[in-house]
């Protein structure tokens, strides 16, 4: 059974097996600097295996970005990524925010849609 923490302590070593399994492009990195500056982050976990991540950053007032939502490669398409997503959604709800945004590519836009996200037009500068 997936049990479901907000803001646990995660170690690097199980962040990045997780997203290592995930995203095949993924390079190890450390993780402090980021969770140490987020509103939240919510874990998925089986047992005590590390099988789902998303982070919650916020801008200190009314605005969270979803980064990172991330699934286990063996644990996909059973419904944690947007279960993840939505106890995000009840976590920034709890802190006031009133808008949650996410990036993602195309091929994400299914997901995010399931999730309750709204397309929108937005702006980025790869730097």
């Amino acid at each position: 059974m997936i049990k479901f923490k907000i803001s646990p302590p995660l170690t690097n070593t199980q962040l990045n097996d997780l997203f290592s399994s995930a995203w095949p492009s993924h390079t190890e990195r450390d993780f402090e600097p980021i969770l140490s500056r987020s509103l939240a982050h919510i874990a998925a976990f089986d047992g005590e295996k590390l099988v789902g991540f998303v982070n919650i950053a916020w801008d200190g007032g009314v605005h969270g970005f979803i980064l990172d939502t991330t699934v286990h490669g063996d644990y996909q398409r059973q419904g944690i990524g947007i279960m993840l997503l939505e106890a995000a959604a009840e976590v920034a709800k709890e802190h006031q925010l009133e808008w949650l945004h996410v990036d993602f590519e195309p091929e994400h836009e299914s997901f995010y849609r399931k999730a309750g996200f709204e397309p929108t037009g937005a702006g980025l500068l790869r730097l």
